[in-house]
């Protein structure tokens, strides 16, 4: 068989959640399936740390797509025509792009709707894509595939979709996340954070992470304790976070907050690793990956009470209301009060990791693509 994959998403020191999905899956389909051929689209040139395997033949169409009207024309106009010249069997996209204009089988992996509910979050041109193109996405992919029960049901509902449609994929975790030695955590809570305790956040900072009623929450958390834990944040600044600037310079603990930007995996591990708890409030998650990062690390969370987060989370974390700043200080003050409560959530995480991997993510995507195949 000859696969169409959209891998412009992989792009080098700078995987997202998506970008992990797609590095971790093909990774692993593309090495576990040598008879059928592969070929990787990219919209500029690629690293060779993704060419996985000799049954993938890489080819870039450009230009870049950096931009709405970019993206209309590398799926509209140059992606139907490589498709028309290679004829593949099938083109798997999963960051769920489709090309209107080409009708080859698709398969579509939407990860969540999150702009159908958030719209202004997000640039005006990139709203109005999102909302007109991935209806007609939805409707036009032989078969999805999503990553949460909770991501599945929004479509459906969102999108008027058969459920019979869809497949949950679920996503997986990165090997390197693991927990460190008390010995090690001494040395990192010594060069990070003064050797005090600290509250840690990973994601992008993007306003449906919530990163500013977060730290809020901790700004109001430090002024009801007498504790002296800081608040460490992971993560690339997008758009639409003023809020988050505006809210830093009004924090009586602005000084015992650091934005570290992006950094490597290892690094975050360290630091995941010896945090006293991830805290992922979020108002819009469809899977929420440093959740199952952190329990790896041994580490547990705070998570939102809503979306995608009770699902995968589960009994490892404590909830918190992503519009209550009072909630967000209860659940870290209980995080940081309740040392016993602290440990049943980290064994409550260890159980939870059982039950997913990028192993299982890749049997049931390849198990997506069959059944496309055969539609």
């Amino acid at each position: 068989m000859k696969i169409f994959v959209n891998t412009r998403i992989l792009i080098k020191d700078k995987l997202d959640g998506i970008g992990w999905f797609t590095y971790e899956t093909m990774k692993r389909i593309t090495q576990s399936q040598p008879s059928d051929q592969f070929y990787f689209i990219f919209d500029r040139p690629f690293s060779e740390e993704f060419i996985f395997a000799k049954n993938i033949e890489p080819i870039v169409i450009g230009p870049p797509t950096r931009h709405p009207v970019l993206w209309y024309y590398w799926f509209e106009k140059q992606l139907p025509k490589l498709i028309n010249r290679l004829k593949p069997d099938l083109f798997v996209s999963p960051d769920g792009y489709l090309s209107l204009n080409s009708q080859v089988k698709s398969l579509a992996v939407i990860h969540d709707i999150n702009f159908v509910h958030y719209p202004k979050d997000l640039p005006y041109s990139s709203r109005l894509f999102y909302n007109h193109y991935f209806p007609l996405y939805a409707q036009k992919a032989n078969r999805l595939a999503t990553v949460s029960e909770y991501s599945k049901s929004d479509i459906v509902n969102s999108y008027q979709i058969e459920p019979s449609k869809i497949d949950v994929l679920y996503n997986g975790y990165n090997s390197v996340y693991q927990p460190v030695s008390e010995t090690e955590k001494i040395k990192i809570k010594a060069e990070y954070s003064s050797g005090d305790d600290y509250f840690i956040f990973i994601g992008s900072l993007l306003p449906r992470k919530n990163v500013a009623n977060m730290l809020l929450g901790y700004d109001q958390f430090r002024k009801m304790s007498n504790s002296k834990v800081k608040f460490i944040l992971i993560g690339e600044h997008f758009f639409k976070t003023d809020d988050i600037r505006c809210t830093i310079s009004s924090m009586q603990f602005k000084n015992d907050v650091q934005f570290l930007g992006r950094i490597e995996p290892h690094q975050i591990r360290n630091l995941l690793a010896s945090a006293i708890a991830l805290v992922l409030v979020s108002k819009f998650e469809g899977f929420g990956i440093p959740v199952l990062e952190a329990f790896k690390c041994d580490t547990p969370a705070i998570v939102s009470n809503i979306t995608s987060m009770p699902e995968v989370a589960s009994d490892a974390a404590i909830y918190a209301n992503p519009f209550s700043t009072d909630s967000i200080c209860n659940a870290m003050l209980q995080m940081i009060n309740q040392p016993g409560l602290r440990e049943q959530l980290i064994k409550n995480g260890r159980n939870i990791c059982n039950q997913f991997s990028w192993d299982k993510t890749s049997d049931l995507f390849w198990k997506s693509i069959t059944k496309t195949l055969e539609h």
